[in-house]
């Protein structure tokens, strides 16, 4: 088992926080979206559905390595549904996320290996699909659908 992450938050005014990531990196203002909080700042779904994608486009990115393939980038928009569950609290019920590589299908002669495996290697995506679907989509620099 590898160290846990570890995170600080500190409450600053109304929605708003500071998360603190360590001394390598800025503390991140954190704030709820209108009209809980003014939205100075990314909100808790935000940061879900960014570390969903984030995971994954790096994960992509590992396998494009290991497969030897050159995505030549790759990028991802992530989304999700929020709906109330039976108890009428607000749930993330779904999260969407849609990569695009810059290259095409055909320069890749194993985007089929990459495209096989790369999910797993994704810690985040992996976990939270535990308890919320994500449906994860490829394109590529044509915009062919590749999964």
């Amino acid at each position: 088992m590898t160290t846990a992450p570890t995170i600080r938050i500190k409450h600053v005014e109304d929605f708003k926080f500071l998360i603190d990531f360590g001394p390598s990196f800025e503390d991140l203002l954190v704030d709820e979206a209108p009209p809980i909080g003014s939205g100075d700042g990314p909100f808790p779904e935000q940061l879900l559905i960014a570390g969903v994608a984030n995971c994954l486009v790096a994960s992509m990115t590992f396998a494009l390595a290991k497969f030897r393939q050159d995505g030549r980038g790759v990028d991802a928009q992530a989304s999700c549904v929020i709906g109330r569950n039976a108890e009428g609290r607000l749930r993330v019920q779904g999260i969407d996320v849609a990569i695009s590589l810059r290259a095409e299908a055909a320069e890749m002669d194993r985007i089929d290996r990459v495209l096989e495996q790369f999910e797993r290697f994704c810690t985040v995506s992996e976990s939270v699909k535990l308890g919320v679907p994500v449906t994860v989509s490829v394109r590529d620099g044509a915009g062919q659908l590749l999964k």
